[in-house]
């Protein structure tokens, strides 16, 4: 996901998304571990969206706050 893509969202629909990458991080790992998935790049695609997810998320709070 690009980053202008995540800065359109709002926040509620950015707190939602974490959520739903983190479940998707903790299932991409379990099947990892599993031998199901043979693509590690996919999990670490995951975690960089979910930390500019993140990363965003606290922006737009900060200048809510102000």
């Amino acid at each position: 996901m690009k980053i202008a893509e995540i800065r359109r969202m709002a926040t509620g629909d950015l707190a939602t998304e974490s959520t739903k990458l983190r479940e998707e991080i903790v299932e991409l790992k379990r099947r990892l571990h599993m031998g199901e998935v043979s693509n590690v790049r996919v999990v670490r695609e995951k975690r960089k969206d979910l930390a500019r997810m993140l990363t965003v998320l606290s922006e737009q709070l900060s200048k809510e706050v102000k």
